[in-house]
């Protein structure tokens, strides 16, 4: 029982002892006042009695209850001074922490606090008493501004409160049994600090980091606010803009920088992303990015395109030649990928079908085919897509619909591992011809029946014969007129092919000789692939250009062999060494055994006879052996080119010295060949009137061989190996060079070439532009390099003539042409002049310089 407890049962005892006094004291009066004489004293004394005993309990009733009133006083007196004790603790305790402590009752009333509580907002101007209501304390802080910053808590973190006068503190709340707060408020100001300062520290070394990263990129970076001011840059930018660090610090308005900068600045769109270019006065070329971020902020990067815009020019100049090239070649021409889809069409073949350019590009064969059933053409292209060339003649609807007849030929490309590409696709409009062997047949069936006719005639009317003989005097005129006409049209493609010759070889020349003068150049290894593929492509080109003309050479009868007596082992032994350089990188091993004899035949034609052997021999041997060596028969001599390859079948012997057959290979070398080859190897025999024969054993090997007469030397002088005459020294710098060519492009090419040799280079494209820039008869010069075909129907020989009679001593000279007569040959010759045949490799440009320098 507590101590008002106690006070209350005291005061309820003396209340019932009083109303017991007053009873007792009533009934003493009424003994004493009434009653009978007799029975009222015993009466009155037997009630006094038991009214004594019940004053007696009740008496000892009362005692008792004040003895443990008395007791409780005692114990309520020692409790209040253990609360007060355990108080004074509490309140000790309180106040010996470093955090403000508070007591709030339910109703969120300020019970009890610390002194470190009262002093933490005493510091803000707010006085704090017990019963102030938190919430009500917490709204005036806000009002006041006293609470700058408030981050609410959740369950893994507790509340955090920033003030005015930039303290931190965090509060730990707990809940009481009575439905109170316990809060203690802990001061973090010394921790934020330090976290501020470490993050600062951080933010200033990611920040330099940052900064180092930028400074040593290769593009120049910029970071323009969203109030167009210049904020962050790199020393690249720097180099670029040509402007100060001290006026970038200034953070400018980069509208103010435009006179000062000619980079250009300004912003070209509002979307995230936006690339241009920019080409400055010095040549550089830059391509320029806007990355727009989120904040409104702009980074713009300078990225210096100065190389790789100049070989995409390159590229885009090379294509421009090749297409040159390929449209004026007389024959339809287009190339068809693995997918069926054209990926290149010349101007002949869409124009022959009637479609504008690009039209076909991407375009599926089949949906291409308006004119024709590509029905027909289906076999033939499954063919070609499995490594096979092929060549047929299929009827067709030009683009005016008239039917012609066409001569088509699919030969396949493949990649280094065997893996087709697509194929080539060449076409030739045989119409003419068709129609002119059908006319010639019918007149020669209808002639047989004539005769047969005529013939049964004169047997019975001899006037008839005469009549006979006169149709056929005249069917022999026209016989005649016809030949003619062939000779005069076999004359007009000779001219057509010269000219030909001349006007595709030119650009590819000027091409060929810029490569080779950028090769010398290049250092990254990513440009120097990007340059081989392009140098790779223009040799395939000139290959395939060289052997279309030369296959027309012989068709039309150009070719004719300058036959002399020479010694055929050293022939042979140039083939090896010219071969040797090659065999290790395709695993062949390439045997030579020697012979030294003496034949009468055209060497030039010759040895492109026995280099088709040696090519086929490498390109079917994988990593195995060729051979190469001599046999005597009797009066000839058969020269063999022996190998362990795939070899051919016998049904197959015939049909590779026919045009367009390729039989499948290694494709290690020679990949992009078109299968005429040992087509030229067949015209090249009759020419030379030198028979070839083969022999093979499919998956052992072949030999193919050529018989050469023997031929005899009236004398045969002692020569210098001219090899290491024109090698003994290969030092070209300042040789000085006149150098004439009617073709700019072909001048610049040559004069990088020869820089890149050290030589001294003049150009010029005719002979009265170099008399306005050295005196012919005086000035020094090592070496006159001319080209044959010149403006104005003027020709290399002439000037190289009329520059020699102004000099002492005539100049080494060096002729450099497309035509490739045996005419031209011997009066180069006659002139001694070293003639070179474009396009010219550079190697054998140089070899050809020391000749004449020695």
């Amino acid at each position: 029982m507590n101590e008002q407890q106690l006070a209350e049962e005291v005061a309820r005892l003396k209340s019932e002892n009083s109303k017991l006094v007053k009873i007792n004291q009533v009934l003493m009066k009424r003994v004493e006042d009434g009653g009978s004489v007799q029975n009222i004293p015993y009466a009155t004394f037997e009630h006094s009695v038991q009214l004594a005993e019940q004053v007696k309990e009740k008496t000892q009733i009362l005692n008792e209850t004040l003895a443990k009133l008395e007791r409780s006083n005692r114990a309520l007196k020692e409790a209040n001074e253990k609360a007060n004790i355990f108080k004074q603790r509490f309140i000790d305790a309180i106040e010996s922490i470093s955090d403000a402590f508070v007591l709030l009752d339910s109703d969120g009333r300020i019970v009890l606090q610390n002194s470190h509580f009262l002093n933490y907002w005493a510091k803000v101007g707010i006085k704090i008493e017990e019963g102030t209501n938190l919430n009500d304390f917490k709204a005036l802080a806000k009002t006041r501004g006293i609470i700058s910053q408030a981050y609410p808590g959740d369950a893994d973190h507790s509340p955090v409160y920033k003030l005015s006068d930039n303290r931190w503190f965090q509060l730990s709340e707990r809940r009481t049994r009575e439905g109170g707060w316990v809060m203690l408020y802990t001061d973090i100001t010394a921790l934020k600090m330090a976290e501020s300062e470490r993050y600062e520290q951080a933010m200033a070394q990611k920040s330099k980091l940052l900064q180092n990263l930028v400074d040593n990129l290769s593009q120049g970076v910029v970071l323009i606010s969203s109030q167009d001011q210049i904020e962050v840059w790199n020393k690249r930018f720097v180099e670029l803009s040509k402007l100060s660090n001290q006026v970038l610090r200034s953070k400018p308005y980069f509208s103010n920088l435009k006179n000062s900068t000619e980079l250009d600045l300004e912003p070209k769109s509002t979307s995230s992303d936006c690339c241009y270019v920019q080409t400055l006065s010095n040549g550089t070329v830059l391509e320029i990015r806007d990355h727009r971020i989120n904040n409104g902020k702009l980074i713009k990067t300078f990225t210096d395109i100065t190389t790789s815009h100049r070989y995409a020019e390159t590229l885009r100049e090379n294509e421009s030649w090749l297409r040159l090239i390929t449209d004026n070649v007389p024959a339809m021409i287009a190339y068809v990928g693995s997918d069926l889809k054209f990926q290149f069409t010349n101007k002949v073949y869409i124009d022959w079908y009637g479609r504008e350019k690009g039209e076909l590009y991407g375009v599926d064969l089949e949906q291409s085919r308006i004119n024709g059933d590509f029905n027909q053409l289906q076999p033939y292209v499954a063919r070609a897509l499995k490594g096979e060339s092929v060549s047929f003649e299929i009827e067709e609807t030009n683009q005016f619909g008239e039917p012609a007849h066409l001569h088509k030929s699919y030969v396949p490309n493949r990649d280094s591992n065997g893996n087709v590409l697509g194929f080539f696709v060449l076409v030739r409009d045989i119409t003419t011809r068709r129609n002119n062997a059908i006319a010639l047949q019918k007149a020669h069936d209808f002639l047989e029946l004539r005769v047969e006719e005529r013939t049964s005639q004169l047997q019975s009317l001899n006037n008839v014969l005469q009549v006979e003989v006169e149709e056929r005097r005249r069917a022999q005129l026209n016989l005649t007129d016809a030949k003619s006409e062939a000779e005069r049209a076999n004359l007009s493609k000779t001219k057509f092919l010269a000219a030909v010759s001349h006007d595709l070889l030119q650009p590819l020349n000027a091409a060929q000789l810029f490569t080779s003068s950028l090769s010398s150049q290049l250092t990254s290894s990513s440009d120097s692939s990007l340059l081989n593929s392009i140098s790779n492509s223009l040799d395939d080109l000139e290959n395939l250009i060289s052997t279309l003309v030369d296959i027309s050479k012989l068709d039309a009868g150009v070719v004719k062999a300058d036959k002399s007596a020479f010694n055929v082992g050293e022939l042979l032994s140039n083939l090896v060494n010219e071969y040797q350089h090659i065999s290790p990188q395709y695993g062949v091993e390439l045997r030579h055994v020697a012979f030294n004899g003496i034949v009468h035949s055209d060497s030039v034609l010759l040895a492109r006879i026995l280099r088709n052997f040696l090519s086929n021999a490498f390109r079917y041997t994988d990593n195995g052996k060729v051979l190469l060596g001599c046999r005597r028969q009797g009066n000839s001599i058969s020269i063999e080119v022996w190998d362990n390859g795939a070899g051919i079948a016998a049904d197959q012997l015939n049909e590779i010295f026919k045009e367009f057959k390729r039989l499948k290979s290694s494709q290690k070398v020679f990949s992009n060949g078109l299968g005429l080859g040992l087509a030229i190897v067949d015209k090249l025999s009759k020419v030379l009137e030198h028979p070839i024969q083969v022999r093979s054993v499919e998956g052992k090997g072949s030999v193919f061989s050529v018989n050469v007469p023997l031929g005899q030397l009236s004398t045969q002088p002692i020569q210098r190996d001219q090899v290491s005459r024109m090698l003994a020294n290969t030092n070209l710098a300042e040789r000085k060079v006149w150098l004439i060519d009617n073709d700019a492009s072909i001048c610049d090419a040559m004069r990088q070439l020869l820089n890149g040799w050290q030589c001294e280079v003049i150009t010029a494209t005719s002979l009265e532009q170099l008399k306005m820039k050295v005196d012919l008869a005086s000035d020094h010069v090592d070496i006159l390099i001319v080209d044959y075909h010149l403006d104005d129907d003027i020709n290399g020989l002439d000037v190289s003539n009329e520059i020699n009679q102004t000099r002492s001593a005539p100049l080494p000279t060096l002729m450099i042409t497309a035509n490739y007569s045996e005419a031209l040959k011997s009066q180069a010759k006659n002139m001694g002049i070293l003639l070179l045949n474009k396009p010219v490799k550079p190697m054998k440009l140089k070899t050809s310089i020391f000749y004449l320098l020695k």
